[in-house]
């Protein structure tokens, strides 16, 4: 019995392509982690679900025209940000409607571009990753996306808590609440150009809210709750290669489920603790 329990843990990682893939998940988890606390703390979870599905035309649009996903990524992410900041110009329409508008709009020519005759074979891998497949340069934009936040959130952390706080305020304390807005965009548009091409167009967002959501129920100071959900998101990441793996299913969304069943576990436990401290 204890044999063919180590086996079966240690199987997986008898392969190069299966540790690439668990260094890649466990880079992704900690930044996603980290990020996603801030993402939450300021209502952007809309947000990103919006920025990732407006990649994919330029995703495709890259590899149509072989170029590198990061920067088509990079290219698209430029597009849906002016279109939506001019049709949320127009009064009758509003800004959430603005970004429906034209994240539908976008996503729809993503998935006109990918019926296109000369797409490349392949192509489910820009919608649901690849995260079997990463290569050096993928490991290497990963670590350095770490590095990256972990700067950023450092030197903004101060800034993040009185724009998150007290955003009326903030000016009167010398904190500037659109140059914060704009900081913790342009890291949420470099979290999701770094991680799309290992969890895909429509997974990328659970490694940025999944683990945040389910930090916060266990967690109330920022900084525990960064720490939780770095924890959680590297964890449920490798929980969903060892299914991968074992029950042979596709690894981007087997570790998206095991994100979104961390949220699942930490809320019954969360209730469950609830319920005790009441009795």
């Amino acid at each position: 019995m204890t044999h063919a329990v180590v086996h079966w843990l240690t199987d997986p990682w008898a392969e190069p392509l299966n540790r690439r893939a668990l260094l890649e998940v466990a880079l992704l988890g900690l930044s996603g982690g980290a990020l996603g606390c801030w993402l939450l703390f300021f209502e952007l979870a809309y947000s990103a679900e919006s920025l990732a599905h407006a990649l994919l035309p330029g995703l495709v649009g890259a590899a149509l025209l072989g170029l590198p996903l990061l920067l088509g990524g990079a290219a698209g992410l430029l597009v849906a940000a002016i279109a939506v900041a001019l049709a949320g110009r127009a009064p009758v329409i509003g800004r959430d409607t603005a970004v429906a508008i034209v994240v539908t709009t976008l996503f729809g020519l993503g998935v006109l571009l990918a019926l296109s005759p000369a797409t490349p074979p392949g192509l489910q891998s820009l919608l649901f990753g690849d995260v079997l497949g990463v290569s050096n340069g993928d490991l290497a934009l990963a670590g350095g996306l770490v590095v990256v936040l972990a700067g950023a959130l450092w030197v903004l952390h101060h800034r993040l808590l009185v724009v998150g706080f007290d955003r009326t305020s903030a000016a009167q304390l010398g904190v500037r609440p659109l140059a914060v807005d704009v900081a913790l965009l342009v890291l949420l548009a470099a979290a999701l150009l770094v991680a799309v091409q290992g969890l895909g167009n429509l997974l990328v967002v659970a490694v940025l809210i999944a683990p945040a959501s389910a930090a916060r129920l266990v967690a109330r100071r920022m900084l525990p709750m960064m720490l939780a959900s770095a924890a959680i998101a590297v964890l449920a990441g490798i929980a969903g290669l060892y299914l991968s793996y074992h029950a042979r299913t596709a690894a981007g969304a087997s570790v998206a489920g095991a994100l979104v069943l961390a949220y699942l576990v930490a809320g019954l436990a969360g209730g469950a603790a609830g319920r005790l401290a009441r009795a």
